[in-house]
């Protein structure tokens, strides 16, 4: 009976399978990679970055604002954008300011950070799975060079061999792109969320006054 130390594989072994695998689709499996780098980078960015902390709805959280000032812990974005809201409508005030147009503005790059990576996210979830039939079309094509010349006419092991590489790369377009709409998608709906919130926030906090 093997022991469970003999089965497990060194850093280094595990970085040449790793590589011996990626290079079994050629070229196209690594641009995958790098396709699911960026990908997973982009989701990781959105997720932090959609951290909506305090909870409640966002009239309770102005009202928690301004009862408590700085005191107020700063727990997520709509935390701060909620501050920065408050003294920007103090600041219009101040100097006779449209107050919606002063918060709209100060709310603008929120509105851009609720949205970072999206696009790049949504371009490599319909790329990869092209990119990977790319690389399948391509192994094909090896693989019925190989049958003109006959050196695989008579090994039908190998053909199939072929055929089963140049699917490699299809399966990784797959696998990198399902997770990636699917991740994308939830993080598309929070920031939707976001965007209403700093419109209640622009809306509550500019007819405060009128109430």
């Amino acid at each position: 009976m093997r022991s469970i130390e003999a089965e497990m594989l060194s850093p280094f072994e595990l970085i040449g399978r790793f590589v011996e695998l990626m290079n079994t689709g050629g070229v196209v499996m690594w641009v995958l990679f790098v396709l699911n780098f960026f990908l997973w980078y982009g989701l990781g960015y959105r997720y932090f970055i959609l951290n909506r902390g305090t909870k409640g709805n966002v009239r309770r959280l102005i009202n928690k604002h301004e009862k408590r000032g700085e005191a107020q812990a700063m727990r997520g974005m709509l935390d701060y954008a909620v501050s920065d809201a408050l003294q920007a409508a103090q600041e219009a005030k101040a100097i006779g300011a449209n107050v919606r147009k002063h918060i709209s503005g100060v709310l603008l790059p929120y509105y851009s950070d609720v949205n970072s990576y999206r696009i790049m996210i949504k371009t490599i979830v319909v790329l990869a799975p092209l990119v990977g039939l790319l690389g399948t079309v391509m192994g094909m094509i090896e693989t019925f060079d190989a049958l003109q010349s006959s050196s695989m006419f008579a090994q039908g092991a190998s053909i199939s061999g072929g055929i089963s590489k140049a699917l490699f790369t299809t399966e990784l377009g797959l696998v990198v792109a399902v997770p990636g709409l699917i991740i994308g998608r939830v993080l598309d709906r929070k920031a939707e969320r976001y965007e209403l919130e700093f419109e209640q926030i622009t809306d509550i906090i500019s007819t405060k006054d009128a109430e």
